[in-house]
């Protein structure tokens, strides 16, 4: 069994590599949930519904979110109507934000309705919200403290980034099946997608135990790094990290997560010399389905090796 922490486009993009490769139930799916937000009376997971939406080969390719052959009537008859129209919801994924919303109103936990949404979409992979508690993105930027998606939606993340914290982080919960499964006498490895480290990663290592349990492991965890010669493949990565002083790179996310990692997976446009974690060097980006399986597949193997 594998446990991948993901978030995102390229978190999603990677899983959709691992289920290709994996048996059915041998893959659990821990999600970021620090991108959630209520926006017109409706509970949106961005995270989340990108992992299912993927994995359901229901993803629009072409943005990187939403569902495929989607409509935006909705968004145009609220933008008519003066509403907010500056996070985009699709017709399509308007039934998932309904449906999701009216269920955690009646009570029922966030990972049971995802369960039963990646069940409903034929997915044979586990898809864990890493806790049931809400944790929220906050941003500090030199323009005051921001909602994540008022920084990373609204403004495009134009503000200049000084610091991040998630609320709620500190009282929140793990899921009981994300610690069974990071201990699971199966597990055969960690792997963190190459997610960004600080918006969509660190909110999964925020919530209490999730840390600790990946450094009591008893099997290799491996990163993959989300740069390509100092770019991010995808979204603010690179632009944040040098607004903290930091050069986007490898050392950069072998210091990130320390001792919380055996090896590091980064492009060949990047070389490196680190003492520490071991490196496989590869093609990290993901053009396509085969890409994705591609880069899972020297990911694995490169994870046993290490075992």
């Amino acid at each position: 069994m594998i446990v991948v922490l993901a978030g995102g486009v390229g978190g999603a993009r990677f899983a959709n590599g691992l289920a290709a490769l994996l048996g059915p139930g041998q893959l659990t799916v821990v999600v970021n949930v620090g991108d959630d937000f209520d926006h017109l009376g409706l509970r949106i997971c961005p995270d989340l519904d990108t992992v299912t939406y993927t994995l359901a080969n229901l993803n629009n390719r072409e943005l990187g979110w939403g569902q495929v052959g989607e409509t935006w009537s909705f968004m145009d008859a609220l933008g008519k109507l003066g509403g907010p129209a500056w996070f985009n919801l699709g017709d399509r994924d308007l039934a998932t934000h309904v449906l999701r919303t009216h269920r955690l109103a009646a009570g029922e936990p966030l990972s049971a309705i995802v369960a039963d949404f990646a069940k409903a979409r034929g997915i044979a992979q586990a898809i864990l919200p890493v806790t049931d508690d809400p944790v929220r993105t906050r941003v500090l930027t030199d323009e005051g403290e921001l909602n994540f998606q008022d920084y990373f939606v609204r403004r495009r993340c134009e503000p200049v980034f000084r610091a991040i914290r998630f609320a709620g982080a500190d009282q929140a919960r793990p899921h009981p099946a994300v610690l069974a499964a990071l201990a699971d006498p199966a597990l055969e490895a960690i792997l963190i997608a190459p997610s960004n480290p600080l918006l969509s990663l660190a909110p999964i290592l925020a919530v209490p135990g999730i840390a600790a349990a990946l450094a009591a492991r008893a099997v290799p965890c491996v990163a993959i790094s989300p740069f390509i010669a100092g770019q991010a493949v995808k979204g603010p990565a690179a632009k944040i990290m040098r607004e903290l002083g930091l050069e986007p790179g490898p050392a950069a996310i072998a210091a990130h997560y320390g001792d919380l990692i055996d090896g590091l997976v980064i492009d060949h446009a990047d070389r490196a010399e680190l003492a520490s974690p071991a490196l496989l060097h590869t093609d990290i980006l993901m053009r396509d389905d085969a890409g994705q399986q591609r880069l899972a597949a020297e990911v694995l193997a490169f994870a046993r090796r290490l075992a």
